[in-house]
Parts: C-alpha cells; structure tokens; sequence
C-alpha cells in the first residue's frame, strides 16, 4: 500500500451479517495506511454496541436511520485526504490482498476513477461484472448475474458503472465531484456517481483481480423496507437527471435485419455484433429477417436471454439509415434501406446464384474472410465486398477459465455438427488409426445432429472402427449455455476439426481463444487467422465436389482434409505436449488481441462512418 484509504461499512440492523463482514475482514486490512470505519445509521438491534467493543474500527453513529446516500456521506466529509472504499455490510471478503489489487487498479492508468470488482453470491454464482446503462429502462444492469463463476471477467475492463457494495473512489474524484448525490436516498446512487465521474474524465473500471461475496440487499430486507417505492422514486431522480446525457448519447443509427434468438451460428454472432454496436454507441434498430415466406419459415421467439438484446428488440425499425441483412444470401431482397448491405458468408469454392444476385442488388456486401471475397468474386459478385470479421468474447474465452476434466488422458476435442461439411468419418478414422487402447487418449465430440431421419450412432456403427481403438466418446446434443462453452474448451488438452470448410469457423477461434493447441483443416475462412505460427493445420488431399444435403452447395467444391496428415498432427501433438501448450497459449494472446467482436464492430463502424461521408 502506497496511499492511505479508508473503508467505510455503512449499518442498519443486520448484526449477524455485519458480524460475519467484519470478521471476514479484520485481517485483511491490517495495515497502517488503511482505516477501517463502520457508520451506524441508527440500528436498533445492538450492532453499535458490538461495534464498540472492537478496538480495530472506528464507529460513526448516526442516532437516525439517514440512508445509503447520507449515511455515507457523513463519514466522506469526515475524511479529508484519503481514498475511500465503499463496502457493503453483507460482503465477505476471502481474498487477503483485495484492497491493495484494488488500488493498483486504480492507479495504474491516471484517468481510472473508480474501481469495483466481480461479486458472486454465497452459491458461487455470477452477481456482478459492471453495469451498463439502457436508456429506455434507466437502471444500471449488472453484467454477469445470474451465471455460474467460471472465471469470466477475470481482466480489468472499462464499464459504465459498478455497484457500491465495493467500490474504490480515488481522493481526486471526490474532490471534483463531490460525495454521494443526496437526490437519492438509497438505490441509483452508485450509478448517477459513476455517471458523474465518467462526464468528469473518469474512467470506471471494473476489477477482476479481486472476488468477494455478496449476499445482497440485507438491509432492504432485515428492516423490511418497501422496495418497489423506493426503486421507483430514485428511477424518476436518475432519469430527471441523465435523460438528456443518456438520449444523446448515440452518434450513428444502424438497422440490423437479421436472427438473434436462435442457436445458430447466425444469431449468436449476430447478438454479439449487436452488444457490441452499442457500446460503441450504434443506435441499432433489430428487426427479425426469416419467417413466414422465407427459407426458414419458423418465426422468432419474444424474449432473449440478454436483457439488453430485448431493449434493442422493443426499438422502432427505421428504414432511412444503413441497414444490414445478416443471414443467408437468398434474404437479401428483404433489405429495404437507405443504404443496403449484405452480410453473409459460404465454406465452398462459390456461392449460389441467386446468393450473387441478391449480393449485386446490394450497396456493399461484407463477409467475414479474404476467403470469401474470392469466392464471391468469382460467382459473379460485382458490387463493392468489405471484410468484416467474426469474433470471440475474451471474457469467456481465455486460459483462465475453469475446465473440469474428469481424468487424466490426453483429451482431444472436436466441437461439431455432424453432416458432410464437418468430415466427422475423417476424424473418427484418423484418430482411431493415430492411437490404440493402449495409449492414454481420449476424442471427446460434442456432436449437434438437427437431421431427424439420421442417426449418428448408425453412421459410427457404418465406419467399422477398430474395438481395440483408443477411447472416443460422443456427447450427443448436449446443450451448454453459450457462456459455458469455454468450460468444454478448457477441459481439453487439444482441439481438432477435420472440416471440409468454414464459412468463418467459429469453434477453432474459441478453442484458441482458450489456449488449446488447434489442429485443423488449412483452407476456407479459417486461414486468417489459422496458420502454422499459432497451430497445425493439416495438408489437403485435394478438392472435392460439395455432396451434401444443402442446396447451397450443390455445383461447387470444397476441401478433402488429408487423414494421414490429420494423424501425423495428432500423435505430432500429443508427443509434444509442451511445445503444443506453449503454442496454444501464444494462439490465445493473439486471438485476444485481434479476433475480439469489439475488434469485429470497430470495423463496422468504420465502414458506417465511410458511407455516412459519401451519401
């Protein structure tokens, strides 16, 4: 510790739970440069007197019940010089060194202002990341609740807000803005100074070096106050106050005509597109491309499972605007913009031709690889083709998330759905014939089969694999929330994929994301960012004709992954594991680094800016 900070712990009843806060902390914060004060606001169930008792803390007593806001406050004005921390009197603190993290966050870049930091319930589960702010609903949405700690969010982020149940506020902010703003009296408070301290230079950043525990709203319920009237009086505060800030803050408009709510490559890419258009302050107005008279005909369910998707959902669809159709090429004609853009993408040597027809009735068409822009071209594609990249979301997937590998074989993994295009009998052959019983392996495929009138379990049965052939287990249409993915990822020593092409190749991003060491097919999108330097890409035997059920493909080709070279990789692989580790963790900082969806939007937002010059 470098300067000196004082943590204020603000009371109201909820003894037990204030017991239980400070014990946790009593020998974390013993340390000459931190000083511990515990404001009572006038509890009447013997917590000062307990308070009293303790030489380590300095009591504050307020003989009234002044709320968060002044409760707070009165100790802020108390203490001249230091930095402050907020703390709730239902955290638990395990983490020793958590207020040193705290502050070096807080100093390692000037602007930082404030800092929080993950909190998780006592069930170990998600309750906060940051928070973000929706114009329309005008409350500060905690990112991350509601989901498992994995160890997401394990990096410092910049976020629109953090809630007060800790927070480290810098001595300088509070001396250019002030205490706590006492419109409120409780609830909305920590947003509106985050708010404050953001339109003052600020940064707000959320820590996630550090991990307490938060058992949430202890004095709301112990003391049995009215919440709804309560949420609601300050919501009518916060937005007579950042209605306008917030209203403006949008500098471009974008219609998105596409699919979210799906699990479909489409829609979950399409999400993460939208999210991140939003932070880059993108007014996105989403309106939902295939149903009834298209080629997906099924109509798109209400509700998300992001909250912020289904505020961009209720958003009026405006027509005088760019607007993208993101989807398969034959929804194109839907695009009725002001400026119309086609984005889509196809893993063969061309595209359909009514796909070129659509493409050419466009402004500009983006697809997601250089790949793309050459097989586009050559089918006829006239109009302009912008590269926009797909991505991953570092939050998810990184080297720090927690796998649960349940022995101690060398695991492959291969993350697929089971057709044609994904070579799953490459696979199968190849790895059967790379490895016996004997060796300590195991293939583990994560298999999606949407195709009623097949049974994958016939089609292993039809490959005849050796019955002294190494362990292979097929984890058939199991379901993980898409935030859960990099747990599988994690859970493996190696990613493998014998695909026969990629319209971008989404899971050996996410596998190399996560520090796996990746072996796969070395033709179609994949190529940008997969090559020798970062994994093991795997020779062609060739080009084959597309026979697959999908009409999309019919008349053109794709990759014939070589199954020799495919075993030489495996067993290159699992002989070195050391050299394989070290290159998946040099695969993971680079993937981090580049092949993020803010990265992906950047470049959306770009173009946007470059048709906005020229119409």
């Amino acid at each position: 510790m470098n300067k000196k900070v004082s943590i204020i712990i603000l009371t109201w009843n909820g003894l037990e739970f204030t017991k239980k806060c400070l014990d946790s902390l009593k020998d974390t914060v013993n340390d000459a440069m931190i000083t511990t004060y515990v404001v009572d606001n006038g509890s009447t169930d013997g917590t000062v007197e307990y308070l009293k008792e303790l030489d380590w803390i300095r009591v504050i007593e307020n003989k009234e019940n002044l709320g968060f806001v002044r409760g707070n406050n009165v100790a802020i004005n108390q203490i001249k010089d230091d930095d402050i921390i907020l703390l709730n009197n239902d955290i638990i603190v395990e983490q020793a060194d958590w207020v040193s993290v705290l502050q070096q966050t807080a100093y390692e870049k000037k602007d930082t202002g404030i800092v929080g930091c993950r909190l998780i319930n006592e069930k170990r589960e998600f309750l906060h990341a940051g928070t973000y702010i929706c114009p329309e609903t005008y409350w500060g949405q905690q990112i991350g609740g509601g989901q498992k700690d994995i160890g997401q969010y394990s990096d410092n982020r910049e976020v629109e807000g953090v809630v007060f149940a800790c927070a480290y506020i810098k001595r300088e902010v509070i001396n250019k803005i002030g205490g706590l703003n006492e419109a409120f009296f409780s609830y909305f408070e920590d947003t509106d100074y985050c708010l404050a301290a953001r339109k003052a230079g600020y940064k707000v950043i959320c820590c996630g070096k550090v991990t307490l525990i938060h058992y949430q709203n202890v004095s709301t319920n112990v003391n049995e106050v009215n919440f709804s009237d309560m949420f609601l009086k300050s919501q009518a505060t916060f937005k007579k106050i950042w209605n306008d800030d917030l209203t403006s803050r949008y500098t471009k408009t974008m219609a998105w005509h596409s699919i979210v709510n799906f699990p479909s490559g489409y829609a979950v890419s399409a999400k993460n597109f939208m999210l991140e258009l939003d932070k880059l302050n993108v007014d996105v107005r989403y309106q939902y491309v295939y149903g009834q008279g298209t080629p997906f005909p099924v109509e798109e369910p209400e509700m998300s499972d992001n909250y912020k998707i289904n505020v961009i959902r209720q958003r009026k669809f405006l027509k005088n605007c760019p607007q993208v159709v993101y989807g398969q090429g034959d929804v194109f004609y839907k695009n009725n913009g002001k400026y119309k853009i086609g984005f889509t993408m196809l893993e063969t040597t061309g595209i359909p031709k009514e796909w070129a027809r659509q493409c050419n009735m466009m402004d500009e068409v983006w697809v997601p690889s250089k790949f793309n822009v050459e097989t586009f071209r050559n089918s006829g594609v006239t109009v302009p083709i912008h590269v926009i990249p797909l991505g991953v979301d570092p939050n998810f997937y990184h080297p720090g998330i927690t796998g649960y590998k349940k022995h101690n074989k060398y695991t492959f993994l291969s993350v697929f759905e089971w057709g044609e295009r994904k070579a799953p009998e490459v696979l199968l052959k190849a790895f059967s014939k790379a490895f016996t019983k004997k060796d300590d392996v195991v293939l583990i495929c994560k298999v999606i089969n949407n195709d009623g009138g097949l049974s994958v379990e016939e089609e292993i049965k039809k490959l005849n694999l050796p019955a002294d052939g190494p362990e292979i287990i097929i984890m058939h249409n199991t379901k993980f929330a898409d935030y859960q993915m990099a747990t599988l990822y994690r859970s493996a020593d190696c990613f493998v994929l014998s695909t026969r092409g990629e319209g971008w190749g989404m899971p050996i991003l996410e596998a190399m994301a996560c520090g796996l060491p990746t072996i796969a097919t070395n033709w179609s999108s994949q190529v940008d960012f997969f090559n020798e330097s970062n994994g093991y890409p795997v020779d062609l035997d060739g080009l084959i004709d597309a026979k697959a059920k999908c009409p999309y493909y019919e008349g053109f080709q794709w990759a014939n992954p070589s199954e020799e070279h495919l075993i030489q990789r495996m067993r290159y692989v699992y002989e070195h594991q050391e050299e394989a580790r070290e290159k998946g963790m040099k695969a993971s900082l680079e993937v981090r680094d580049k092949w993020t969806w803010t990265r992906a939007a950047e470049k959306m937002v770009e173009r946007l800016d470059s048709i906005a010059t020229n119409l």
